[in-house]
């Protein structure tokens, strides 16, 4: 279905300052447009976008097109992008194009940056007065959470992360205000975790997982978090808290009635900020979130699963205007944000960037704008049948598998805020071979090879076979750190909102074949999972071991 063409605006800008050595002229920008769509799709970003040049996929297994052929359980991790989102960004660029030969680019790509933060607001249902500012990851997102949160609370806060082991691997240096890459978005050689000039601070981590062999949520991380706060705000300086929902295991933390604790001893000393990368909570928990005065950090690519990579901060009502009147800026924080990331309401702050539209980012969000809008249009009532059903049936598999072993939820009790997302769609596993659980470097072989055809490599029956030639992406491996042991790591099936929307039908008889089709696919992974590792028939497969996870 073709979209209304987007609105424009014919307001003029002042430059503050000069622009920056990276800009170009506006018919450089126009000429990047006629880029190949599948490298604009991976330009605007960090080195993690970048394609190998042999099997031209990101370090994720992802393609810069569409590959229907492969299944995909990895929307934890990362996404190869759709058919139908790829053909919006195609569109969304072809009318950008067209509207360029008329007025200015930037003003047009200004335009329409802001017609999709209306879009994102309309899909989770957000008042008008909620912000949106665009980033080129979740990753930059916090960053940008940082820079608001100094300017709201007055002073440099310390940052402390909720979930520091099963947060993005780059939060460790964001939380300090430290580049996170060896590259900035915009092309800018950095040195990875060297300060971000006029951002950086203090950090604390506070892991999730209870110390020791086992893989359970600490039954403390309330009163961890409750100390954490309470020691930083006793040495004199306000706090920046990063609490999780939901990790990379799908779990989420502190509790309700820690953070109504927080809000009652330690009012305006704590600026709360919700990691929802994974984006895999109800609108109504959304909304909470952002009526007490969170902000919010959210990707299209995970549960959505548009491409990698694309970030946003939501911002509630009552910020704008403290940082629209914001003076001092973070010198550093510049390469990590161009005009057209802030709302056009923000005219002040917004002078004091520089004009630099970022193509791949935009692009990218037209894309998962595509996967949000297509969820959202399949009924309440079937998206949490299908979640219901779709966890029930991958639980009951990974607990018949005797090479697996199910990773606890760590979860609270629900409630309605969470709608469908009362149901987990994230279900990590150990692999084991003999009741013992293998090793990082296996683990980290066997997803590789799960993304591979290795039918050659396979013996046994044609049907092992056949089953060894299907590519198949999950979730990636996390990291599980044990004291006195090796460290070990879990791999990840995923349901994300694709499996949703292409098993939805008018037709019930329709639709629960297709979500059975699914789980057929499901059980299809674990029985290749059992042949890599030498469960079945065949001798187990001699893949090139992960040298790090």
């Amino acid at each position: 279905m073709r979209r209304e063409p987007f609105g424009m605006s014919t307001g003029a800008f002042r430059l503050s300052e000069p622009e920056r050595a990276f800009d170009h002229g506006s018919r450089y920008r126009l000429r990047d447009l006629f880029t190949p769509l599948d490298t604009l799709l991976v330009s605007g970003g960090d080195p993690r976008l970048a394609l190998d040049a042999s099997n031209r996929v990101n370090a994720y297994g992802c393609a810069a097109s569409p590959e229907p052929a492969v299944w995909n359980f990895a929307s934890s991790t990362a996404s190869t992008i759709s058919q139908a989102a790829y053909d919006r960004a195609a569109l969304a660029r072809e009318e950008l194009v067209h509207k360029c030969l008329f007025d200015e680019v930037e003003l047009v790509f200004d335009a329409r940056c802001e017609d999709m933060r209306d879009e994102l607001r309309g899909q989770f249902q957000l008042p008008p007065r909620v912000d949106v500012v665009f980033s080129p990851s979740g990753t930059d997102s916090q960053l940008h959470a940082l820079f608001v949160a100094r300017t709201m609370l007055g002073a440099p806060p310390v940052t402390i992360v909720v979930g520091s082991d099963q947060t993005g691997s780059g939060t460790t240096h964001t939380a300090r205000g430290h580049h996170f890459s060896s590259m900035t978005a915009n092309g800018l050689a950095v040195r990875k975790d060297g300060a971000v000039a006029g951002l950086a601070g203090a950090s604390i981590a506070l892991p999730l997982r209870e110390a020791g062999a086992g893989i359970a949520m600490r039954a403390d991380i309330d009163a961890a978090v409750l100390r954490a706060i309470e020691a930083t705000i006793a040495q004199g300086a306000p706090v920046l808290l990063q609490i999780m929902d939901v990790s990379k295991l799908g779990w989420r933390a502190p509790s309700a009635a820690c953070l109504d604790e927080i809000a009652r001893r330690w009012p305006r000393k704590v600026q709360i900020v919700v990691d929802a990368c994974q984006a895999r909570l109800g609108r109504r928990r959304l909304r909470a979130y952002l009526d007490r005065g969170y902000l919010v950090l959210i990707t299209g690519s995970k549960f959505f699963g548009g491409p990698a990579f694309s970030g946003a901060l939501l911002v509630p009502k009552g910020f704008s205007r403290s940082l629209d009147r914001v003076e001092a800026i973070a010198p550093g924080f510049f390469d990590y944000a161009g005009r057209c990331d802030w709302p056009m309401a923000w005219t002040a702050l917004r002078s004091r960037f520089a004009r630099r539209p970022n193509f791949g980012q935009w692009l990218r969000w037209e894309a998962a704008l595509a996967e949000i809008g297509s969820y959202h249009a399949v009924p309440g009532a079937f998206r949490a049948k299908a979640l219901t059903e779709l966890a029930a049936g991958i639980d009951s598999m990974i607990a018949l598998s005797p090479s697996l072993l199910p990773v606890p939820t760590g979860m609270e009790k629900t409630g309605a805020d969470d709608e469908e997302f009362g149901q987990r769609t994230i279900f990590p596993f150990l692999l084991l071979r003999h009741g013992k659980p293998v090793s990082i470097a296996e683990t980290g072989a066997v997803h590789q090879a799960l993304a591979r055809d290795v039918n050659e490599e396979i013996g046994g029956s044609a049907a092992d076979r056949d089953v060894a030639a299907q590519r198949c992406l999950i979730g990636q491996p996390v990291r599980l750190e044990r004291q006195d042991e090796a460290p070990l790591a879990v791999l990840r099936l995923c349901v994300g909102a694709r499996l949703v929307t292409e098993a939805w039908s008018p037709d019930p008889v329709e639709a629960q074949r297709n979500l059975q089709e699914v789980l057929d696919r499901v059980a299809h992974v674990l029985v290749k999972i059992e042949l890599l590792l030498g469960g079945g028939a065949a001798a187990p497969v001699q893949v090139k071991s992960a040298s790090e996870v």
